[in-house]
């Protein structure tokens, strides 16, 4: 057995095949995070946030007291909210436009190397989980350490903020 067929085969096996996929969500959500650091304004999107929910609420709460008047001056600033929807929604696919083709790249190269082995055990669950979407521990595995890590990151850059 070559060295590198030792190297390629060891991440096959729990527990390295779990802190093998733990590094790799830590890492991707890591620089993902600062690159939507780097090409975004999280500031400027929680005002346009804050904006567009005051005028939700304000629609909504014109519609529910029936107040025509007060709709009729809010839906004056429709295009204007919209515009702003538009330019937060461009915010967050920035990031996702830039790591697309890289993402697919690695979930075929993932997908080749684990085919369906088993990655990591949950106590109680086991190695998949008991939703047909989810069968593939490569899947669940990578999701749940990406989420834990985009998470973290998110708050620890500032680009979400934490309620109070």
């Amino acid at each position: 057995m070559t060295l590198l067929q030792v190297f390629l085969d060891l991440p096959k096996e729990i527990p390295y095949s779990t802190i093998f996929m733990l590094a790799i969500a830590l890492g991707i959500s890591l620089l993902t995070t600062l690159v939507n650091r780097l090409l975004t304004n999280p500031e400027k999107a929680k005002m346009w946030r804050k904006e567009v929910a005051d005028w939700n609420k304000e629609l909504r709460d014109a519609q529910r007291a029936k107040d025509k008047k007060t709709v009729d001056k809010l839906m004056r600033k429709q295009k204007y909210i919209m515009n702003l929807q538009s330019k937060m929604m461009w915010q967050s696919m920035k990031v996702s436009l830039l790591f697309i083709v890289p993402l697919f790249l690695m979930w075929s190269f993932l997908g080749g190397l684990y085919g369906g082995s088993a990655l990591a055990y949950l106590p109680g669950i086991g190695s998949d989980l008991p939703l047909p979407i989810f069968s593939n521990s490569l899947i669940w595995w990578y999701l749940l350490c990406s989420m834990l890590f985009g998470t973290v990151f998110s708050h620890a850059f500032k680009l979400t903020e934490v309620s109070d």
